[in-house]
């Protein structure tokens, strides 16, 4: 009989840190009970409130800061950092910094990313300002695979915001967050059962 150990989850935030925090719920007792881990959670501001919620929880912490550095080789020093703690995959959960070619080959097809817009209509930051300043009726959360592109990869799952009514970017961001925390951690379940399948 063969024993599956949970997927080893490497998180990386820049900031608050709330889907972070969703998807160490799903961990802890929701839809990534069993499935996952979490190995680290890093970021690149050693002041990130997503850090002191990761510890809060009891969730092992790294940070390197990147201000003032160059990509590539602030990239080789995270790659390492991240390699001692041996993630099955890299979760990006508000991680600002577009990731260089050294950083996608060394976790190749197992780095995911959040983007809070359709990636075919919208790459980049500012996604809900996109949406609210263009009054869409509605946006799409996509779950993605990382390549060298910016938000260019293959895409696993994508769900609707309904912007019916939100007549600021307060209530935009509201309603597509609520929507990111669920979707997260549901692709991710998904990615990590088929892939214990095929493996």
């Amino acid at each position: 009989m063969t024993v599956h150990r949970p997927a080893r989850l490497a998180i990386l935030l820049s900031g608050r840190g709330s889907n972070m925090l969703a998807l160490a719920e799903a961990v802890r007792a929701g839809v990534l009970q069993s499935v996952a881990e979490i190995a680290v959670v890093f970021s690149n501001d050693p002041g990130a409130y997503g850090l002191e919620a990761a510890a809060a929880l009891g969730l092992p912490t790294a940070s390197l800061a990147s201000k003032g550095r160059k990509r590539e080789s602030f990239d080789q020093e995270v790659v390492a950092m991240l390699q001692a703690y041996q993630p099955d995959y890299v979760v990006l959960a508000g991680y600002m910094r577009v990731l260089s070619p050294a950083f996608v080959r060394a976790f190749a097809g197992r780095i995911v990313n959040i983007h809070p817009a359709d990636t075919h209509q919208h790459q980049g930051l500012h996604a809900y300002e996109w949406a609210f300043d263009n009054h869409l009726a509605e946006t799409k959360i996509t779950v993605h695979l990382v390549d060298e592109g910016l938000d260019t990869g293959p895409i696993l799952a994508q769900r609707v915001v309904n912007l019916v009514g939100a007549d600021t970017l307060a209530e935009v961001q509201r309603r597509g967050l609520a929507v990111e925390h669920v979707l997260y951690a549901e692709t991710l379940a998904d990615l990590l059962k088929s892939a214990l399948l095929v493996g």
